[in-house]
Parts: C-alpha cells; structure tokens; sequence
C-alpha cells in the first residue's frame, strides 16, 4: 500500500521503513503512528528477515510533532497519558518484539521519543554528526516511550541522571564510547556500513537470533537460575530447527551456510 509519512519497502530479506516528514524532523503526528504500525503488523508472515529504520533528510526523529499536541488558550489539556497508551507503548514493544533484528540508522538528532524509539532497536549506528537528545526535561516532561526503562541499562544511573535532567546534546561518537549504541561511523559510511550488516542478518539464522533477541532482553526480569532455564528450553527448541541441523552440517563440511530462517 501507499503510504504519507513513511517510506517502506521489503526485498531480499530486508525491510526498510523510513521515517518521511524532513521538514518537521521526522517528528511523530497521529498519522505517522499509524503508518507505522501498520508496516511494523505486516511484517508478520512476511519474508523480512531484518529491518531498517532511519529517518529522511537532516535528521532521524525529532520525537513527538508539538504542532499535533498545541493547546489553545482556554481549551482542556491534552491527555498527554492516552498518548502512551495508544501509540509509544506499542510502538516500543513492537520493536522489542519482532522475531527479527531491527537496526536503527540514526542519520542526524534523534531527539525526545526520536532517540528513545532508536534505542528500543537491537544495533543502533550512527552517523558521526548524529546526536541524541533527551529533550524531555525542557518541556517539563519525563522521558517516555522507554526512556527510563533503557538508558540506566545501557549507561548506568549517573549519566541517565545526567543525560535525562540537563537535556544535553550527546554526540554519536561519545554515544558509542558508552556502550550506548553499536556504532558510529562517518557520515559517507552510513548507508554502506548499514546495508553490509543488513544483508548479512538477511541471511542470518533467524530464528536463533529472535530467541537471543528474546532471551536477552528479558533477562533483567529473571534470576540467574530462571534465565538458565530460559536458555534451555532455548536451545532444546533450537537445536530441533533446520537452520542447527544446516550450521552443523556446514561446520563439517567446512562451507558457508545456507540459512533459511526456519
């Protein structure tokens, strides 16, 4: 189908979503929320295999579009809560979510929502001019769309504090040096740098990668003997799969496998 706000394709495995509004930032209108999750849905059954999400133009994602929540003098205020509800959080765990890798290539400010959406993907790489931005306390808000959950686990207490109170630019390059996101490359290295990662996941055993995807990001939630059970019943599934029974069978034979996904 045809779509306003975003770009969205899926060939060869890979599925390309890209936020389309350059002249507001890629910020996030009603309408772009829905486009969105309505690629992310179909995805399901789908032959995707990896997905990249980045944004048109100058930047990635400027967060929520303030015009799509302007209240006029006098008027009632804004439920600012349903909002969550109905778009953010399904937003994140969406991406949390898909049995596939999902790559954020973060092309300039990935700011408020804009960075937090970035980090809820599994490989973030960014552009050497790219910088991330907590926004959030400049309007009087907490961070949303997971941004209280993500960054003390990706940075620790200390520089979330510092991040999420002061609102500071954080340049791509001292992102990565934090373990913040994967990478940060030159900006002419990019799209190259992403695509290369992108067909290689393509043909990646995909199923072992969402268990891995899956198991790692509810650890938090486990104790060590619970995650251990996890693991598993992860590789009894696993090792049932057509994808062990190719790895294995390419390790004897000393080839490159062919990897279905299955």
């Amino acid at each position: 189908m045809s779509y306003d706000t975003i770009l969205f394709s899926v060939d060869g495995g890979i599925a390309r979503l890209t936020l389309n509004r350059p002249d507001r930032l890629n910020s996030f209108n009603t309408q772009m929320h829905g486009e969105v999750a309505q690629a992310l849905g179909s995805l399901t059954g789908s032959d995707a295999r990896v997905l990249v999400l980045t944004g048109a133009g100058r930047g990635f994602c400027a967060g929520q579009d303030l015009g799509d929540r302007a209240v006029a003098p006098g008027s009632e205020a804004v439920d600012l809560g349903e909002s969550i509800d109905n778009y953010y959080k399904p937003l994140v765990l969406a991406l949390h979510m898909l049995p596939i890798p999902v790559i954020a290539a973060v092309n300039g400010v990935a700011a408020g929502a804009g960075a937090n959406i970035a980090l809820a993907c599994d490989l973030v790489i960014a552009a050497r001019s790219a910088s991330f931005v907590q926004a959030f306390c400049k309007l009087g808000l907490v961070p949303d769309s997971g941004g209280t959950w993500t960054l003390p686990r990706l940075v620790g207490n200390a520089r979330a504090l510092g991040l999420t109170l002061l609102g500071n630019k954080l340049p791509a390059e001292q992102a990565a040096a934090w373990g913040m996101i994967w990478q940060c490359v030159e900006d002419s290295e990019l799209a190259a740098t992403v695509d290369a990662l992108a067909k290689t996941l393509a043909v990646a055993p995909t199923r072992g990668l969402a268990w891995t995807k899956a198991a790692i990001r509810g650890s938090w939630q486990h104790s060590l003997a619970e995650q251990l059970d996890i693991e598993r019943d992860a590789q009894r599934a696993l090792g049932r799969s057509a994808d062990y029974a190719e790895g294995v069978a390419a390790f004897i034979e000393k080839r490159t496998p062919r990897f279905t996904g299955r």
